[in-house]
C-alpha cells in the first residue's frame, strides 16, 4: 500500500542542535495541554534541542529558580492522559508590568533560552507578543545594570514566539478547535445524558449552565449534540419576546408526548439590551409561566477536570510537534505565530492578526452587531447556528415550501455511533425543505421487502444521544434485489435516497448507479454519508463513528495502563478493530501513547517485530515501566496478535512481561459523533429540482476532504478504492504514523510536505460555496 507522496527528511538534517526551547502553560488550564507539553519536549529533544519546563506559567518565568528545569524524554512519561496541566498555571500581574518582563528575560538568558511554546488564551499570546517585541531593549537594559554581559545581546538578539491556544471556550478566532474544546463538549454531553434519565422519569425541564462567558461555543454545539429544546448564547441573543415563544416551545414539545425539556445556557448569555440571562432567571420564567417541575445544574469547573479525548490528545501532539518544527524555521523578521487546526490540517497563522480578530468579536457583541459577531468567530461556529435552528426549530406547515419530493433513508453496514444523529438530520432538514420523508428498516433487505414508511418530525426526537442503528442496519448488497427495490420505489414514489453508512453503503451505490442502464427507478438523486468506525471510506477523510470508536480504544488503553500502575515493566499488546483499514490502531496509538502500531498499509516482518522488543527493552531499562503496542485486526495473516503476545513474552524474559487484548465490539458503543451533525444536514437532493437524474453527480458520496465538505460521484471514486481490502487506495492519516514513532524514541524520516505554512487569518476560511465542519 503505497503512502502518500511528500517530500520525506530525517530530522539530523533539521537539527536543533545549540537551541533552547522553553515550553509553559498559562491562563486556564484545558485538558490536552499535558499532551502539548509532551509534544514538544519530545519532538525538541528529538531534534537535539535542549527543552525547559516553566512551572506556573508567567509567574514561574518571572520568579525563575526552580520554576525553569531542564525536561527530559522520562519527565513527559504517563502524562498524555492527564487532565489539566501538570506543569500548573497562574495568573501573573507582575508580568504585566515592565519591572516583571524584565526579570523574566533575565531568568531565560541565564539559561540561553530564545525561543518560547506558548499554551494559553489569546490573553496569554498577546502578553507572549509583548515580550517578544521588547526584548532587544529588556536585554540591553540588563547590560546597562550589569547583570548579563555585552555579547549576550547579540548571541541572544532575538526571541521567538510560537503559540498554541489552549481554551475549553474554542473563542480564538483563527483555529476550528482550541485544545480543550473537545474534551469540555464530552463532559457536557455525559452530564445532560445522566440529566436525561431523571428528568424523563418525573417529567422535568432542566436548566444547564456552561461555560463560555465571551463565548457560546459550547452551549451551541452541546445543544446541537443532545437535541436541547433551547439556547442561549451571547453572540446571539434572542429576539425580544423570546421569553413567550421559548415557554410555548417547551409547552408544545410537553403536548407532543416528549417528557422532559433541556435549556441550554452560556454563562455569558445576555439580551438585545446585554442585561444578563441566568438560570434563575429561566427557571422562574418557566416556572411562572408553564408550571413545569423546574430545576438548575450549573457544570462549573467538571467542564475543565477530566482525561483528555482522543481529539484533544491528537489535536494537542500535532500542533505540539508543529510548534517545534516553526521554532526551528523561524528567522529573525519570522513574526510570532500560533498553530493553529483547519479542517484536518495544521496551519501557521501570524498571532496578532487572530488576537486581533478575536478582540473585533467582543467588540461586535459590544456594539450590537450580533450578526457580524457571529460571522467573525468563523465559518464553522456559523454553520453550527444555523443547524441548530434548522434542527430545533420546526416551521409551521404554512412556510414550508411546496415539494413533490418523496425522500426515503436508510443505514446500511455495521452499526457506528452517530448513525442516527445523521438520520435525525437529515429527516429534519428534508421536512424543512418541504419534502417528504420515508425511514427504510434493516438497509436494502428492508427494502426490498417494502419495510419502508413516512418518518415525521417529532419521530426522531431524542434520537442524538441514541447510539447504534435504530432503523436497523444489515450487509445485504442491493445486486441480487434489484428488480424488488425498483418495484419499492415505483410503490412508494421514491424520488430521492440517502444511504448511511461504510464501504458496503458505497458498494451499495455503485451497484445502483450500474443498475441504471437496466432501472429507469434508479435515475433519481443518490447520496451517502459516510458512517463507520474504521474509516475506511474512500472520498473522506474522516467517517461518522469514528471518532467515538477512538475514544473507547483511548479510554481502554488508559484504563489497562492503570491496572498496571503497581506492576512495574509490562507491556500490553491490544488489538483493534477497523478490517484492513489501520486508522483505528495508528491514530489510537497516537491519542494513547503507543509505542508501536502493526497495521496492514506498513508492511511489517519479524524483523521489524524484533526491533521493536529491543526498543522496549532498551526503554524498560531506563524509568519506562509500560510499554502499549496495538495491532489492527488485519495487519497480517501470520503475525497474529497471539503470536505477537508470545514473541514479546518470549524475548522480554528478564526485562518485562506482557498481557494482551482484543477490544472487540466495544468499540462500535457510543452515543455521540460530532461529524453526524453537520453531514446529515447538508442535504445533497435539497437543490436538486428535478426528479429524473442519471448524471455521474447525481450519485454521490458527502465527504470531508481537508478543509471542506464535498461531494464527489461514486463512479469517480472506484479508482481510488482497493475493494479487494475495502480501503482508499491512499490515506491522510498515514502522514501521522511518523508522530507517534517520534513521540515513542523511534529514529524515522517525516513527511514534512504537509506541515504548517504561515498564513493570513483570511486566508484560513474555505471558499463560500464550500461547506465547513466543526471536528
Amino acid at each position: 500500500m503505497a503512502q502518500p507522496d511528500g517530500k520525506k527528511i530525517f530530522f539530523e538534517n533539521l537539527s536543533g542542535a545549540g537551541k533552547a526551547i522553553a515550553v509553559l502553560t498559562s491562563g486556564g488550564d484545558a485538558q490536552g495541554m499535558n499532551a502539548a507539553v509532551r509534544a514538544v519536549v519530545r519532538m525538541g529533544l528529538y531534534v537535539g534541542a535542549k527543552v525547559y519546563f516553566i512551572h506556573e506559567g508567567y509567574q514561574g518565568m518571572v520568579d525563575g529558580g526552580d520554576n525553569i528545569r531542564e525536561a527530559t524524554w522520562e519527565s513527559v512519561s504517563s502524562m498524555l492522559q492527564v487532565g489539566g496541566t501538570v506543569i500548573g498555571s497562574a495568573r501573573c500581574k507582575e508580568f504585566r508590568t515592565h519591572e516583571g518582563r524584565l526579570k523574566a528575560a533575565h531568568n531565560l538568558v541565564q539559561r540561553g533560552i530564545t525561543n518560547l511554546c506558548v499554551i494559553g488564551g489569546d490573553g496569554s499570546l498577546t502578553g507572549a507578543n509583548l515580550f517578544r517585541e521588547e526584548w532587544s531593549g529588556l536585554l540591553a537594559e540588563l547590560v546597562e545594570q550589569g547583570v548579563i554581559e555585552a555579547d549576550a545581546v547579540q548571541k541572544y538578539s532575538a526571541l521567538h514566539i510560537v503559540g498554541m491556544v489552549g481554551s475549553i471556550d474554542n473563542d480564538f478566532c483563527g483555529t476550528d478547535m482550541t485544545i480543550g474544546t473537545d474534551s469540555a463538549l464530552h463532559r457536557i454531553i455525559e452530564v445532560v445524558d445522566a440529566i436525561m434519565t431523571t428528568a424523563q422519569s418525573h417529567q422535568r425541564t432542566f436548566v444547564l449552565e456552561v461555560m463560555g462567558r465571551h463565548c457560546g461555543y459550547l452551549a451551541l454545539v452541546s445543544a446541537l449534540a443532545c437535541g436541547a429544546d433551547w439556547v442561549l448564547i451571547p453572540e446571539m441573543p434572542p429576539e425580544d419576546g423570546w421569553e413567550e415563544k421559548m415557554c410555548q416551545k417547551l409547552s408544545a414539545n410537553r403536548a407532543g408526548k416528549k417528557r422532559l425539556n433541556i435549556i441550554i445556557v452560556a454563562e455569558g448569555a445576555i439580551d438585545r439590551n446585554n442585561k444578563p440571562i441566568t438560570t434563575d432567571n429561566i427557571k422562574n420564567l418557566v416556572v411562572k409561566c408553564l408550571g413545569f417541575d423546574t430545576r438548575v445544574t450549573i457544570l462549573g469547573h467538571v467542564q475543565r477536570g477530566g482525561t483528555p479525548s482522543a481529539f484533544d490528545r491528537i489535536l494537542a501532539s500535532r500542533m505540539g510537534v508543529e510548534a517545534v518544527l516553526a521554532l526551528l524555521e523561524t528567522t529573525a523578521n519570522t513574526p510570532a505565530c500560533v498553530v493553529s487546526l483547519c479542517g484536518n490540517q495544521s496551519v501557521r497563522l501570524p498571532l496578532m492578526e487572530c488576537v486581533q480578530m478575536t478582540q473585533e468579536v467582543q467588540k461586535a457583541m459590544d456594539e450590537k452587531r450580533f450578526e457580524e459577531a457571529v460571522k467573525l468567530r468563523g465559518r464553522s461556529f456559523e454553520n453550527n447556528l444555523k443547524t441548530y435552528k434548522l434542527l430545533a426549530h420546526r416551521k409551521p406547515e404554512s412556510e414550508l415550501p411546496t415539494s413533490n419530493f418523496n425522500v426515503a433513508v436508510l443505514n446500511v453496514g455495521a452499526p457506528a455511533a452517530g448513525m442516527n444523529a445523521a438520520v435525525r438530520s437529515a429527516v429534519r432538514v428534508g421536512i424543512s425543505e418541504g419534502h417528504k420523508m420515508f425511514a427504510v428498516s434493516d438497509g436494502f433487505e428492508g427494502f426490498y421487502k417494502g419495510q419502508i414508511k413516512e418518518i415525521k418530525w417529532g419521530d426522531v426526537g431524542g434520537w442524538t444521544g441514541q447510539g447504534g442503528s435504530l432503523l436497523g442496519t444489515k450487509r445485504t448488497l442491493p445486486a441480487k434485489h434489484v428488480d424488488k427495490i425498483a418495484e419499492q420505489i415505483r410503490k412508494h414514489n421514491i424520488n430521492a435516497l440517502l444511504v448511511i453508512g461504510g464501504f458496503e453503503a458505497f458498494e451499495c451505490l455503485l451497484q445502483l448507479y450500474e443498475a441504471r442502464a437496466a432501472y429507469e427507478e434508479f435515475c433519481i438523486p443518490m447520496c451517502m454519508l459516510p458512517a463507520t468506525i474504521s474509516n475506511n471510506v474512500p472520498g473522506t477523510d474522516l467517517s461518522i463513528g469514528a471518532d467515538t470508536a477512538l475514544n473507547a480504544i483511548v479510554e481502554t488503553c488508559d484504563r489497562i495502563k492503570q491496572s498496571a500502575s503497581g506492576t512495574k515493566r509490562r507491556v500490553f499488546i491490544i488489538e483493534t478493530m477497523g478490517g484492513y483499514c489501520g486508522y483505528l490502531a495508528t491514530v489510537g496509538g497516537l491519542a494513547a501513547g503507543a509505542d508501536a502500531a502493526y497495521i496492514y498499509e506498513e508492511p511489517f516482518d519479524i524483523r521489524d517485530l524484533q526491533a521493536n522488543v529491543e526498543h522496549l527493552t532498551e526503554k524498560m531499562k531506563t524509568s519506562i515501566q509500560r510499554g502499549l503496542v496495538l495491532r489492527n485486526e488485519n495487519s497480517s495473516e501470520n503475525y497474529t496478535t497471539d503470536f505477537i503476545y508470545q514473541l514479546y513474552t518470549e524475548e522480554g524474559k528478564g526485562v518485562f512481561d506482557c498481557r494482551k487484548n482484543v477490544l472487540g465490539h466495544m468499540q462500535q458503543v457510543g452515543n455521540v459523533d460530532w461529524l453526524a451533525f453537520n453531514t446529515g444536514s447538508a442535504l445533497f437532493f435539497s437543490t436538486v429540482s428535478r426528479v429524473f437524474a442519471n448524471s455521474e453527480d447525481s450519485c454521490c458520496l458527502l465527504g470531508m476532504r481537508r478543509r471542506a465538505l464535498v461531494f464527489q460521484p461514486v463512479v469517480q471514486l472506484k479508482q481510488e478504492s482497493d475493494f479487494v481490502h475495502r480501503i482508499p487506495k491512499e490515506q491522510w492519516w498515514l502522514k501521522l504514523r511518523p508522530l507517534m514513532k517520534i513521540l515513542a524514541k523511534y529514529k524515522t524520516s517525516y513527511d514534512v510536505s504537509d506541515s504548517g505554512q504561515l498564513e493570513h487569518v483570511d486566508r484560513n476560511r474555505p471558499k463560500e460555496s464550500d461547506a465547513s465542519v466543526a471536528m
